[in-house]
């Protein structure tokens, strides 16, 4: 990992004042999910926008230009359109001509379906700058019922990128897994816009183009979940969760993944909550913990740092990284 970076648009609304908004008390949702913060893009910012400034923030921070990276793989749920992919778009935006791009639809876990994409390309690439561009983004804040305060409460808008490449043997990704479950694909989901449901203005009158989601379903896949994506990685690589110096996971709900730690046998510190001022920004969300660890605490050279991401689909993922040397 070279570098990374993240972006977040320039609006702020506070926790409070969507709470009043509701007709909540005033920290009834920061009390429940610890988020005091989230970020809403401006009306002429697509997804693209904010994954372009999240990329180049990376490419700046690992040394590169946009002419310097083969493929661009891109998480979202909430693209620019339905097609072209919006990887496309950000490949445009930044002038990166030499670069393959393509979208991931992995909801929360893409940033780690994006991951295993890119290391599966940098394995058999030839003839091509060995580099990718590895991007979770979200505008979330088009798709919210705002009357719904499962979701309204927690979503947010924001993108995180991070620049792979090549590294020296024993640095770099140790093991990745990945893994879903279909069956329970109705936890989360925008049920409207696509094929089987297209836009009409009976969709448009039941809010069917906004985030659905069974809140109880979701917390017991996160409670289940990301205790055993830990325990399924440190044992693949025969580390035991106290010799991982991070834990970046997706959060969110931060209060609700903090309280996980130590019953997935982790010491305070070990595990990097950033959503508080973020929201559950979905795809970023994971990247966009793993820069703010980057930047504020620093990763040093040989330190093992867990990702570990999950989300609607059911989806998960996660990816084991023994830092490298040279890396911000």
């Amino acid at each position: 990992m070279r570098g990374t970076g993240s972006y977040l648009p320039d609006q702020q609304v506070a926790s409070e004042e969507l709470s009043l908004a509701m007709g909540l008390a005033a920290g009834w949702i920061e009390d429940r999910t610890g988020i005091r913060h989230r970020h809403v893009a401006g009306s002429g910012q697509a997804a693209s926008d904010l994954a372009a400034g999240a990329a180049r923030r990376a490419l700046e921070a690992a040394g590169l230009t946009p002419q310097d990276i083969g493929l661009i793989v891109l998480g979202t749920s909430t693209p620019d359109e339905l097609g072209p992919s919006t990887a496309c778009r950000v490949q445009a935006v930044l002038g990166a001509p030499q670069a393959a791009a393509f979208d991931v639809a992995a909801a929360c876990t893409g940033f780690v379906y994006g991951l295993q994409a890119a290391v599966g390309w940098l394995a058999t690439q030839r003839g091509k700058p060995p580099y990718v561009l590895v991007i979770g983004v979200e505008v979330y804040s088009r798709f919210l019922n705002t009357g719904d305060r499962a979701t309204a409460a927690l979503f947010g808008d924001g993108a995180a990128a991070a620049v792979i490449g090549p590294a020296p043997p024993p640095y770099g990704i140790a093991s990745m897994g990945m893994g879903a479950d279909g069956t329970r694909a109705g936890d989360v989901l925008i049920p409207a816009g696509g094929s089987r449901t297209p836009a009409s203005p009976g969709t448009l009158a039941s809010l069917g183009h906004t985030i659905h989601m069974d809140a109880r379903a979701v917390r017991s896949f996160i409670v289940d979940v990301l205790p055993r994506l830990i325990a399924e990685a440190t044992d693949d690589a025969g580390v035991k969760p106290s010799d991982l110096s991070l834990v970046v996971p997706h959060q969110p709900n931060p209060r609700l993944v903090e309280s996980l730690a130590e019953h997935a046998g982790l010491a305070p510190g070990q595990m990097v909550i950033a959503g508080q001022d973020v929201g559950n920004i979905g795809a970023a969300s994971l990247p966009y913990a793993l820069d703010r660890a980057v930047r504020t605490r620093g990763i040093g050279e040989g330190e093992v740092v867990l990702l570990a991401g999950f989300g609607a689909g059911l989806t998960w993922g996660h990816t084991l990284i023994v830092w490298p040397p040279g890396s911000i």
